[in-house]
């Protein structure tokens, strides 16, 4: 429990396709989800050099990890740069998560917290993790307990695993928040339900440090 959850992974989105090119990107994005990425490439960049946003970012996702195609950071970077150009808040957050990282341009704390705010202003839960995650470990900003709390409360009421188990690690650690071991658990086991393992992880302990202690259930 050293850490938080670690910045969100670049993902695959599926967003909203303009009516014209719907089958075509949605035949890309199935393919892709079954790792048939050469039929997935076939659709995504035709989609990509008319300007279709979506299909830039998957496309972009799909350098990013060198799926199909040769991995390229800087070539996923582009693309997720016109997506994210459009408004995108998927493509937003990976540019985001390219500076934080460093891949494909020199890193950038700054300007990763500024396009992952453009994004979470748009309501992208991974954004909004991924804000609350800076201001906690004081990446590119003043490090602020409590607006971390906030947006990591904004991102788990959407439902995102990640942040449930960061509310929960707030309220176990004190951070932000009193100290709530009852409350903690609550988000643990919400985050946990849907599959987080460091939710899991921590959940057992803590179930295990407050039985040790005398003080279950809390």
């Amino acid at each position: 429990m050293r850490y938080l959850a670690a910045i969100t992974l670049l993902v695959l989105a599926m967003a909203l396709a303009q009516p014209v090119a719907a089958q075509s990107f949605n035949a890309g994005f199935d393919a892709a989800k079954r790792g048939d990425y050469a039929t997935a490439l076939k659709h995504f960049r035709p989609l990509a050099n008319q300007g279709h946003a979506a299909a830039q970012n998957n496309l972009g996702w799909m350098y990013h990890r060198g799926h199909g195609v040769t991995q390229d950071y800087a070539e996923a970077l582009r693309l997720f740069r016109l997506s994210a150009k459009q408004g995108n808040a998927m493509a937003q957050t990976n540019v985001g998560l390219m500076y934080h990282r460093g891949y494909g341009v020199t890193q950038d704390y700054a300007e990763a917290l500024r396009l992952f705010r453009l994004s979470a202003k748009q309501g992208n839960a991974m954004a909004q993790t991924n804000v609350g995650l800076m201001y906690h470990r004081g990446y590119g900003v003043t490090q602020d307990y409590a607006e971390a709390l906030h947006l990591f409360r904004l991102s788990a009421k959407q439902g995102n695993a990640m942040a449930q188990h960061n509310v929960g690690l707030m309220y176990h650690r004190g951070h932000g928040v009193t100290q709530d071991y009852a409350e903690a658990l609550r988000w643990y086991r919400l985050s946990a339900k849907q599959g987080n393992a460091q939710a899991r992880t921590n959940l057992a302990k803590l179930e295990k440090q407050l039985r040790r202690e005398g003080n279950w259930p809390p």
